[in-house]
């Protein structure tokens, strides 16, 4: 018969191993080096070069791309920050915006989420508008203010549809093809959203989304199955500062490596994660200084590694690399 000791002993060491287990779930410590400050572009203005609240960012080879959604417009620059060039501005008509948010290049085109025009918009890489698709709603191919959107490699459309808490899957031709989440209801289970912001790709076409104000990320199969959720104790609309942790998850992207980097917004600094929710490092705080942000919306890598980072509240562009 097992004494009373040892039944207390098993229990303490079972309750030790099982608070060290959350400990490192709850509570990552970083597994690599941070990013150090590379240079710094933009400020508060509507001529060239300049930002009113820029919201997203997409990289080509040698071009950034980013949207400027208080001047209702996209403007261009090399990877060092020179101003190339502007496309859009404010209205409803082909080719204009009214407040452009995440946008995302796939094959020589860019497309823009036309937030309060319920729309996405479709350009080539010279600015000059090709399509549009979507109309207001809550119907199939109809959006209430899309964020965010994506494209994979069979070329479905993915839209975070934000108001309608859901990420509508569209054809090429922009014809629907099925949803992720319920339209119109917010929830914190598995595959329900509360204003999805942003989304993309992993490199097996497994599909990342930003599920902004429940404080976490979602990860879809191509075929729509859930996979994995986190942000916090169980991925529960827990936010907090901790590493691992969200307070407003506006940004999404993946690298070539399929690592995922996440715009934590005010928690002013992004966070980057293995494709299965490992937490790898982050950087920034609050702050106008070099490395510091104010409300970080969007991320992006390109074929170097440097990440660009949209810094909202300050008005520019921030480029790191890692140390």
């Amino acid at each position: 018969m097992i004494s009373r000791r040892l039944i207390i002993i098993i229990v303490i060491v079972i309750v030790f191993v099982l608070s060290f287990v959350v400990w490192k779930s709850w509570f990552p410590e970083p597994k690599e080096p941070g990013y150090v400050f590379l240079q710094q572009w933009g400020e508060k203005g509507d001529t060239p070069g300049k930002f009113d609240e820029p919201i997203g960012i997409a990289i080509t080879d040698n071009r950034v791309y980013v949207s400027d959604a208080g001047n209702h417009r996209i403007q261009v620059f090399d990877t060092s920050g020179a101003f190339l060039f502007q496309f859009g501005k404010e209205g409803e008509s082909p080719g204009e915006f009214s407040r452009p948010m995440h946008i995302f290049v796939k094959d020589s085109m860019l497309y823009v989420a036309d937030y309060l025009n319920d729309r996405i918009q479709v350009f080539n890489l010279n600015g000059d508008f090709l399509r549009s698709f979507g109309t207001s709603g809550k119907g199939p191919s109809e959006f209430d203010a899309p964020g965010g959107v994506a494209v994979d490699e069979d070329g479905k459309i993915y839209v975070a549809d934000f108001y309608n808490h859901r990420i509508e899957i569209l054809l090429p031709d922009g014809k629907f093809f099925r949803q992720l989440g319920h339209t119109g209801q917010k929830g914190i289970r598995a595959g329900y959203f509360k204003y999805p912001t942003d989304v993309d790709i992993l490199p097996n076409g497994d599909v990342v989304i930003a599920d902004a104000y429940n404080d976490r990320i979602q990860i879809f199969s191509p075929q729509g199955k859930f996979i994995r959720k986190w942000g916090g104790p169980f991925g529960m609309n827990i936010r907090g500062t901790f590493n691992g942790w969200f307070r407003t998850a506006t940004g999404v992207t993946v690298d070539k490596n399929g690592n995922i980097y996440v715009a934590d917004f005010e928690n002013n600094r992004i966070q980057k994660f293995t494709s299965s929710g490992a937490f790898l490092a982050s950087f920034g705080s609050k702050g106008s200084s070099a490395g510091q942000f104010d409300r970080p919306t969007d991320v992006a890598i390109d074929d170097q590694g440097m990440v660009y980072v949209v810094d909202f509240g300050n008005n520019r562009i921030q480029k790191f690399k890692q140390e």
